[in-house]
């Protein structure tokens, strides 16, 4: 691990290392055990639906809310874990988050109604928003060099498969119906999983106490919260009780609720205190239009991935396990467009892969259109709409693979931390938003039996997401901040100074 702290000559003395933590990798692998949990948990209930509304009478509004609200507590909170993680110590941190959300896990496991798996699940995305801001801090305390660079470079291929693997073992967990379980089992396979996690982490992760002087600011983390939640929650309910007085008025408060907690951020730095958020980072013109893009592209992309599996499902009468496989052509195209995005176009050609990437999504979206105005419902079959869905894909893995590193490239050395989490927040909550707009739209349709209008009605708010979002890739800088900087990672600094520095994230 690199010691920033400064020597007494700190512009001459050279900077030593200490010698590397012995299970160092076995910490690696916690790690990416518990970031494949929550990436499980925010796929795998996809392909329940008919299995929760079976079992515990959810409707369409239920389901959102089994989908979205995990979303929402854990983008809501990630930048709270995060200032938690610094205060009282990220091994701390780290293990009463993931012991919370194996427990959580079990509580959505056996909820005995809609009403309890919804408040289970809000509480399982709290504890992922104390468990996962801590991964990156205890990586860097415990790798240093060209070591970490390539702990961080594991990371990506083995987060992309958690993700496209969600799905499917839902699909199969779910068919399977093993001893009964039915659904309930797409919860229960966090419980060995997370306990194994539990005891490794606990035995090998190393403490190392926290900063007791770092203040956590609670009125900002509460106003983002209810500020989150007056805008989901009206986007979830609306469609279903005919878009009352209520539901504008809450959407309204919710756009007050962010302008007074960037307010509140600015006097809270002001007064010498530390804010949630580093203010500079909210006076950047690149970086707040990053936001919104953000938001636009993670909603659309998590919305319409949802739609597609409710099409299968509702609509085609897919299993759970064949909904889980219909998933497959978009994560394969996304992990095609992903790895020739990252591999050599987003450095050849700059920020153009952020607009061509939306173009052939959209085009993607154009060809998934007409495959459905062509499908015959006797005989259909997933072949039916490989092309467009894979396409799409491809343009979606283009922007996802480079996305941050260019909206990263806005801000200093100093706030790539912030900056991190904000985005990674923004994202979970856009995905929220996602799965109550898309499913709204769907569900509109599909109650009458529409289920292909529904679809269409999907890919045109999506067209209308990706259009916004190709004019504000105009507004990010030219290039991308290379890969190592985005974690704090660079090349070996000479001085103990050059390694605060690059530390101070």
């Amino acid at each position: 691990m690199r010691d920033p702290s400064p020597t007494p000559d700190e512009t001459t003395e050279p900077y030593q290392p200490h010698e590397p933590y012995r299970w160092r990798w076995l910490i690696l692998a916690v790690m990416i055990v518990a970031e494949i949990m929550d990436l499980l948990d925010a796929s795998i209930v996809n392909v329940a639906g008919p299995d929760l509304e079976k079992s515990l009478g959810a409707g369409s509004v239920g389901l959102q809310w089994v989908i979205g609200g995990y979303a929402l507590t854990l983008g809501a909170g990630l930048v709270l874990g995060g200032r938690l993680g610094d205060r009282h110590g990220r091994r701390r941190m780290f293990l009463v988050g993931l012991a919370a959300f194996t427990a959580a896990s079990l509580l959505c496991a056996v909820a005995p109604n809609i009403e309890s798996l919804i408040a289970f699940r809000l509480l399982q995305g709290t504890a992922g928003a104390m468990l996962l801001p801590q991964g990156l801090g205890l990586l860097r305390e415990n790798f240093s060099g060209p070591e970490l660079t390539k702990v961080f470079a594991i990371f990506g291929p083995v987060l992309g498969l958690g993700g496209i693997v969600g799905p499917v073992l839902g699909g199969f967990l779910i068919e399977g119906d093993f001893f009964g379980l039915g659904w309930r089992s797409v919860f229960l396979i966090n419980l060995p999983i997370g306990i194994a996690a539990l005891v490794v982490a606990a035995k090998f992760v190393p403490e190392k106490a926290g900063d007791r002087t770092v203040r956590v600011d609670m009125t900002g983390a509460a106003l983002v919260v209810i500020s989150c939640a007056l805008l989901v929650l009206p986007l979830n309910q609306g469609q279903e009780e005919g878009w009352p007085l209520w539901t504008w008025l809450s959407m309204t408060a919710s756009v007050i609720g962010f302008a007074l907690f960037a307010l509140q951020q600015r006097r809270t730095a002001a007064a010498g205190r530390e804010p949630l958020v580093t203010p500079g980072l909210l006076r950047k013109p690149a970086f707040t239009v990053g936001l919104g893009g953000i938001a636009l592209f993670f909603g659309g992309l998590i919305g319409t991935q949802l739609v597609l599996t409710l099409f299968l499902q509702i609509g085609r009468h897919f299993t759970a396990g064949e909904a889980g496989l219909g998933n497959l052509p978009l994560a394969v195209g996304t992990a095609i467009g992903g790895a020739v995005s990252g591999a050599f176009l987003a450095d050849k050609i700059g920020r153009k892969v952020l607009q061509i990437g939306p173009l052939v999504q959209l085009a993607g979206a154009a060809v998934l259109w007409f495959e459905l105005d062509g499908l015959d419902a006797a005989s259909f079959s997933i072949r039916d709409i490989v092309p467009g869905v894979t396409v799409a894909g491809a343009g979606a893995g283009m922007v996802i693979a480079a996305l941050f590193s260019f909206i990263l490239a806005a801000v200093d050395d100093d706030e790539i931390g912030s900056a991190s989490g904000v985005l990674s927040a923004v994202q979970a909550v856009g995905g929220s938003i996602g799965v109550a707009v898309f499913g709204s739209v769907f569900f509109a349709q599909a109650k009458a039996g529409d289920f292909t209008g529904g679809f269409h009605r999907a890919l045109i708010v999506q067209a209308c997401l990706l259009v916004a979002f190709l004019a504000i890739t105009f507004l990010l800088p030219r290039k991308g901040r290379p890969d190592d900087e985005q974690h704090g990672v660079a090349t070996e600094p000479a001085t103990a100074s050059d390694a605060k520095q690059r530390l101070a994230v």
